[in-house]
């Protein structure tokens, strides 16, 4: 079971003036499952992107960037699960233009005002009939109240739906933030299987928007994993559709922005750590601090040889202080003049290593008792600078091995 989530309560999910969902069951994959999401903008939103490095990206990938760069406006996005139209080549790109092509003859724009999105099984081709017959669908029941619906749309092997919602005050006027995400498994920077997708209708340029999602995805989506792979298909979005009535906002440097940013990277952090909690058979959430480092670099390759290590997501699993397993990560994270003596390890509150060993202090009744809790914090110190950095994993179950072994089942 996720590790203290639960699906977000319909009326919690805010709705966003300027934007429209809809949802359909097109059994791309599964009979009688939402599995189409349409999301339609009003015009004039904003609208950025940050996507997989995987060079295997899938076609909807390459055709989302495409569009984005042709400055049109983007006016719309859909998404299937049960299906990445990943590994497919020409013809996989052929049928992601198709779905937009389609879509923009139902709402009256052009095609390259469309983003898509997969999510799914690789390597097979997209059901285009089935695709395209569940477009009207989505068409159909296009609403500003869909976002509870939305969440479930997007899922693949999540347990529960992710969203949330907040609103702050921008110049007197209120602004409201609302997101979706999903993920699982196949879950590792830059970025995650994951899609996400944040909306707001503040006012707010384009190249301030395109400097805010930067800040956001590198503070939530890019410091989670739960097993080490880069998916071929990750997308984080975030649109604006301006009609919150405050001043368009375009300067960086302002309140303003800094309120802004802050606030979508807060819900960001929120949506990125609920597809960890969510982590296929996951029963910890783990939070890796690497602190005092020469720079951010160092203390990430810390934080991820230590998340990524099936030796310690298995001991965690079993709640089994085999704290050794966490050394040896450090060990072997990269660092080539690191100086061992001069750090410290701590599992929770309790000091486990110092001066090169095991501190003089600990006793394993200590270790085993954090280890019994559904939340944990490793914390490493390195005492080699100022940088910081965090990233949050989980363990490794039997329920992993099952889910993944399932996967295509």
């Amino acid at each position: 079971m996720p590790v203290n989530l639960v699906a977000p309560e319909a009326h919690s999910l805010l709705p966003v003036p300027g934007v429209e969902l809809g949802i359909a069951k097109a059994h791309i994959r599964k009979p009688d499952r939402k599995d189409m999401l349409v999301i339609k903008l009003a015009e004039g939103a904003r609208v950025s992107g940050v996507f997989t490095t995987n060079r295997f990206c899938a076609a909807p990938v390459t055709v989302c960037k495409q569009h984005l760069a042709a400055g049109h406006g983007i006016r719309a996005l859909v998404v299937n699960t049960g299906n990445a139209n990943a590994g497919t080549g020409e013809p996989g790109l052929q049928n992601a233009r198709a779905t937009c092509e389609a879509l923009s003859g139902l709402l009256n724009i052009k095609s390259e005002q469309v983003l898509p999105f997969s999510t799914g099984v690789i390597l097979e081709p997209l059901p285009m009939e089935r695709l395209l017959a569940g477009l009207p669908q989505c068409v159909a029941n296009l609403g500003e109240q869909h976002w509870f619906d939305a969440a479930e749309a997007i899922m693949t092997t999540d347990i529960v739906s992710k969203g949330a919602s907040r609103q702050i005050t921008l110049g007197g006027k209120t602004v409201t933030i609302t997101g979706i995400s999903k993920g699982s498994g196949m879950i590792h920077p830059n970025m995650a299987t994951m899609l996400g997708y944040v909306a707001t209708d503040a006012a707010i340029s384009q190249a301030a928007l395109e400097a805010l999602i930067d800040h956001a995805v590198n503070r939530s989506f890019n410091c989670i994993t739960v097993d080490g792979d880069t998916s071929t298909n990750d997308s984080f979005i975030v649109m604006a559709t301006g009609q919150a009535g405050n001043a368009e906002i375009s300067d960086v440097d302002s309140t303003e922005f800094q309120q802004l940013q802050d606030a979508i990277t807060e819900l960001s952090i929120e949506l990125a750590q609920a597809i960890v909690r969510d982590g296929e058979g996951a029963t910890k959430f783990m939070t890796i601090q690497v602190e005092a480092g020469k720079d951010v670099e160092e203390c990430r390759k810390v934080a991820y040889a230590i998340a990524h290590s099936p030796l310690i997501k298995t001991a965690f699993f079993a709640s089994d202080p085999n704290l050794g397993r966490i050394l040896a990560a450090i060990g072997y994270a990269g660092i080539d003049d690191l100086d061992v003596n001069a750090m410290q390890l701590y599992l929770g509150n309790v000091l486990v290593a110092e001066h090169g060993g095991r501190a003089a202090s600990y006793v394993e009744e200590q270790g085993a008792a954090v280890m019994q809790e559904a939340e944990i914090t490793v914390r490493v110190v390195l005492n080699r600078g100022q940088a910081n950095a965090t990233v949050w994993t989980c363990d490794f179950s039997y329920d992993y091995v099952r889910i993944n072994a399932d996967y295509r089942s």
